[in-house]
């Protein structure tokens, strides 16, 4: 492994870093394809058909947080490839998330401040990108979470890239110009599932003529319609991507009793709130206006 270069990001406060490593070490879609440490991550990613490594350590506290991030690959970085795999980060660990809005609507909320005490200074961990959040969506479909990771390690080994370091080989998850000359008939035989090869090489179509900034900052009904439109992402894998792929918090509507997302909000609620209704729950939601998504992950998250 050759660190490359080292760089300071400052995370909004507040910002535990002892949270983000404690989700991302009980991330069962990433299991396996870091390094978490007591106060230290390493991972890789894909930044322009390059793998780039980034090693993160804390160095500060949760009211004055600081990161150092050293990235590194096999050979050297351009100045586009470095700022891109900075941004990546940052978008990533939800970094520049200012949440004190967020915590003055929930300490409004007498039952939520269990959890709120323990999940405190938590910032919203993304996939690493969107694309690899619809992929995982397509494969994990009525498939076993062992099988779903098993099919995402050959996709993973097969056509993203890795980086060297002194405890063995990290991977990256491939972009899609990684993917951009793969048949669907290819990715079938890879997966060894003709739906999931079919409904994968629509994804990679889609998210290889999009512009990811548009997806991150473009109108969110208009980004809901466009992910609803690849065939293979339906009501739930579009909510799961503007959630954890792009940090659409204000995706997480509950616009429908019947949903899946709705029924997994209920169960999560139900821990807090003791049972509640439809109509209760939207009412608990509403309270949080922008930040319902936020609060609707802490709930999950608090598990």
């Amino acid at each position: 492994m050759t660190t490359l270069t080292t760089h300071l990001l400052r995370p909004m406060s507040p910002f535990d870093f002892a949270q983000t490593l404690g989700f991302l070490d009980g991330f069962a879609p990433t299991r396996g394809e870091q390094q978490v440490e007591a106060r230290s991550l390493t991972k890789a990613v894909r930044v322009h058909r390059r793998t780039v490594g980034f090693a993160l350590r804390s160095i500060g506290m949760v009211e004055a947080p600081g990161l150092t991030c050293d990235l590194f690959a096999e050979r050297p970085l351009t100045s586009g490839v470095e700022e891109a795999a900075l941004d990546r980060v940052r978008f990533f660990l939800s970094l520049d998330e200012d949440l004190n809005p967020f915590y003055a609507l929930a300490q409004r909320d007498a039952p939520f401040q269990k959890v709120l005490r323990h999940l405190y200074g938590y910032h919203h961990v993304k996939f690493l990108t969107p694309f690899e959040n619809a992929c995982w969506a397509v494969l994990t479909q009525r498939t076993p979470g062992e099988v779903a990771r098993a099919m995402k390690r050959r996709l993973v080994e097969t056509y993203g890239g890795s980086v060297q370091t002194p405890s063995g080989p990290l991977w990256a998850f491939p972009e899609p110009a990684d993917l951009a000359d793969i048949t669907a008939a290819e990715l079938v035989a890879l997966l060894g599932n003709p739906r999931k090869g079919e409904y994968l090489a629509a994804v990679v179509q889609a998210f290889g003529q999009i512009e990811e900034h548009w997806l991150r900052q473009g109108p969110c009904d208009e980004v809901k319609v466009w992910l609803r439109g690849i065939r293979g992402l339906g009501e739930w894998s579009t909510t799961f991507v503007l959630l954890r792929g792009l940090g659409r918090m204000e995706g997480a509507v509950l616009d429908s009793q019947s949903s899946l997302f709705t029924r997994e909000m209920m169960k999560a609620a139900a821990k807090v709130y003791g049972p509640l209704g439809f109509e209760a729950l939207r009412a608990h939601a509403h309270h949080y206006g922008d930040w319902q998504g936020y609060w609707a992950h802490y709930l999950r998250a608090a598990g």
